[in-house]
């Protein structure tokens, strides 16, 4: 079977390394998985289930253990909804999100289209790192 596209495995396992992970082949296939097309939001559930269609032999925890990796290593954003659910987002760029709840889906809003007239100061000791605004939306009835 040919490919539309080539690997991106090369340039995947560079930037893993330069991120301070070695380019296991559970890493590298999630990685081509996860940034293999344009930026997305994705559950841990949802990447579990595309590996299981591409023939990626992982496991449930071991795909929530490559998401916190890749996202302390700077890869992707957790965007936590609630409590029990958290997307990774591929655009670690600033900004913000609509959580459509009757799609459990995640939309981009630009950070530019939220102001704030003030921000708090941190803690003694701590700086603010980023804001996160989740706008939680569902389908109107009429």
């Amino acid at each position: 079977m040919s490919r539309t596209h080539p690997s991106r495995k090369p340039c995947l396992t560079a930037v893993l390394r330069m991120a301070g992970l070695r380019p296991t082949r559970q890493r590298v296939a999630l990685a081509e998985l996860l940034f293999g097309g344009p930026h997305r939001h994705v559950s841990a559930e949802q990447l579990h289930s595309e590996a299981s269609v591409s023939r990626v032999n992982v496991s449930l925890a071991t795909i929530y253990n490559t998401l916190h990796q890749f996202h302390e290593a700077g890869l992707l954003r957790e965007v936590a909804v609630d409590a029990s659910r958290s997307y990774f987002d591929t655009d670690t760029s600033d900004h913000h999100h609509f959580y459509v709840e009757d799609e459990q889906r995640m939309i981009d809003i630009p950070a530019t289209d939220v102001a704030f007239q003030a921000l708090p100061e941190a803690p003694d000791g701590m700086v603010v790192t980023h804001v996160d605004v989740v706008v939680r939306v569902r389908k109107a009835h009429s």
